[in-house]
C-alpha cells in the first residue's frame, strides 16, 4: 500500500501524472483525456495497436517496483519500463524528465529487488524449520503409535 509518505517523485503532464513511490510506479490518465480516448477507441479500435502508452494506461497502471526488469531512456528520451512477461511500458516525458525518473527508479529497484530477495530467504528458512519440526512431530508420532 502507497501513502503520500513514500512518495519519492511526482511529474505532472497535461494527460497524465506518474508517481514513482518507494516501491511502486503507478501512471494515471487524467479525467478528460481517460474519457476521450476510451470514446474513440469504442468507435475505432483499430487505433489501439497505434495508441501505445496511452492505451496501456487507460486502466491506471500500477507496477511494484521489485517486478521490473529494466528501466532505461529510449532514443526518444522517453522512459521504457521493461516487466517481464508483459509489453515493455513507454512513459513520453521530456529528456531531462526521464533522466531523474530513470536514476531514481534504478536506485530504488535495486533496494526493493534486495528486500525481496532477503524475504525469499527468510520464507526458505521459515519453511526449511517448519519442515523439520513436522518431521519431529510425525516420527513422535509414530514412536508413541508403535507404543
Amino acid at each position: 500500500m502507497t501513502t503520500a509518505e513514500d512518495l519519492v517523485m511526482i511529474i505532472k503532464k497535461p494527460h497524465f501524472t506518474v508517481k514513482l513511490h518507494k516501491t511502486l510506479l503507478e501512471v494515471d490518465l487524467k479525467e478528460g483525456i481517460k474519457k476521450e480516448l476510451e470514446d474513440v477507441l469504442e468507435a475505432k479500435p483499430i487505433l489501439r495497436d497505434n495508441l501505445g502508452f496511452l492505451f496501456q494506461t487507460i486502466i491506471p497502471l500500477d507496477v511494484p517496483l521489485r517486478n521490473i526488469e529494466s528501466v532505461s531512456v529510449n532514443k526518444k528520451g522517453h522512459v521504457k519500463v521493461a516487466i517481464p512477461s508483459r509489453k515493455d511500458i513507454v512513459i513520453p516525458l521530456t529528456t531531462n524528465e526521464s533522466k531523474r525518473l530513470v536514476e531514481k527508479m534504478n536506485e530504488l529497484i535495486a533496494i526493493e529487488k534486495d528486500r525481496a530477495f532477503k524475504e525469499l530467504q527468510e520464507s526458505e528458512k521459515a519453511r526449511k524449520a517448519l519442515e523439520r519440526e513436522v518431521s519431529k512431530a510425525q516420527a513422535e508420532y509414530r514412536r508413541i503409535q508403535r507404543g
